[in-house]
């Protein structure tokens, strides 16, 4: 009995058309209302940069669309179900190696400090975040970004030579 169960339990992924910039809200508003109505819905997905979409994993077309019903924001599912093939990309977290030291000189490249240069003082590769303090500023304030917000310009070693 077991073994036929897991056979008849396949999942199916679909995508929920949303307002812009409005994700988050309408995944809060399916996730809560599959756990209420007790829906088959396993996982709802928000990848970064996508706009306007999110995915649902559900066990069918009717779950899905229950789980979306009277949500707002939610424009409805696509008609055609998504092959998981085509977000497994989107979904990988991927870590890479950055290369950056503490005492760097950086360039900020997206915030509000866009452009500023600063001096790396700490790095924290676990929340891929780094504590920088900017070069141009009167009192020196330690700020934390993303690692990817920054670009290194100059290194310290370089400019001991």
């Amino acid at each position: 009995m077991e073994e036929q169960k897991q056979q008849t339990t396949t999942t199916h992924i679909y995508a929920l058309r949303t307002t812009a910039n409005r994700e988050d809200q309408v995944m809060d508003f399916v996730t809560s209302n599959s756990k209420k109505k007790k829906l088959a819905v396993y996982a709802a997905i928000r990848p970064h940069g996508m706009r306007g979409y999110i995915f649902l994993e559900a066990e069918d077309r009717r779950a899905a669309e229950q789980a979306a019903f009277n949500v707002p924001y939610a424009r409805g599912l696509l008609p055609k179900e998504i092959d998981y093939s085509e977000i497994e990309h989107m979904l990988e977290q991927v870590k890479r190696e950055v290369n950056i030291q503490q005492g760097d000189i950086v360039e900020i490249v997206s915030g509000p400090f866009k452009r500023e240069k600063a001096k790396i003082t700490r790095i924290d590769k676990t929340k891929e975040e780094v504590v920088v303090e900017l070069l141009e500023a009167a009192v020196p304030i330690p700020i934390t970004v993303k690692m990817d917000s920054v670009k290194v310009i100059r290194r310290e070693s370089e400019e001991a030579e």
